[in-house]
């Protein structure tokens, strides 16, 4: 137990690295050339260079579920900074939830199961090429060298080789969630204050979802949230 102390604390020490490096990752640019090729698959668009709240597909993506996105007013009151649609990183953006869909009712289902989620996951700690799989994560010791390419051999020794990962943790869904909302942004550079949102804080808040559980049924549901991502 002592052991797996140490190396979740040394994989949290990375990944904190990591995010604080960023701007200079790989995984920042990366991500903003294959969110748009993804969205183009199921969404296509007539200007995908576009992004952020302007973009009708990618602001209801990053639209917090606490506002509807459907409704034109509430479009335009986002995009012009209403003071009453601010938009912070203390509500959830829809492309969190599986289908997009969010049940006030029961507000966790779904939460962390997004389809972007998943594919921007294994892209940055699996491969490039594995968001296409419908396997949600693929431990990096699944992998023959021989199966590699150029890219994956790059990006596997940057993030999943580094860390040694056997599978998918909190610290890695915050990161590629926070990465993935930068992708979707209008920001043309990383920043940590995007307007009203913090990303940082943003961060911190995901790694509390699954590290601070107010009730044992909160933490059962985390605990079926990390089986489902490593299943």
């Amino acid at each position: 137990m002592c052991n797996k102390v140490k190396d979740y604390a040394t994989v949290a020490r990375l990944l904190t690295r990591i995010f604080a490096d960023a701007a200079r990752g790989d995984d920042t640019t990366s991500l903003k050339f294959a969110v748009v090729s993804w969205l183009m698959q199921t969404s296509p668009t007539p200007n995908p260079s576009c992004r952020g709240f302007h973009h009708d597909t990618m602001g209801k993506l990053l639209c917090p579920v606490d506002y509807d996105w459907g409704d034109p007013a509430t479009r335009e009151a986002i995009r012009n900074y209403h003071p009453d649609y601010r938009v912070t990183s203390y509500s959830w953006p829809s492309y969190l939830y599986r289908d997009g869909r969010y049940d006030p009712k029961n507000p966790t289902n779904g939460l962390f199961k997004g389809e972007l989620l998943v594919k921007a996951v294994k892209h940055i700690f699996t491969s490039p090429s594995s968001a296409e799989n419908t396997v949600v994560f693929v431990p990096t010791h699944n992998f023959s060298k021989r199966q590699r390419t150029a890219g994956e051999r790059r990006t596997r020794c940057d993030v999943a080789g580094l860390l040694r990962m056997r599978s998918i943790q909190p610290r890695a869904i915050a990161y590629t969630v926070v990465q993935l909302r930068f992708a979707l942004s209008s920001a043309g550079s990383w920043r940590i204050l995007d307007d009203d949102f913090d990303q940082e804080q943003f961060y911190h808040n995901i790694v509390d979802y699954f590290k601070v559980c107010p009730s044992q049924e909160a933490m059962k549901e985390v605990d079926n949230l990390l089986l489902w991502w490593n299943q």
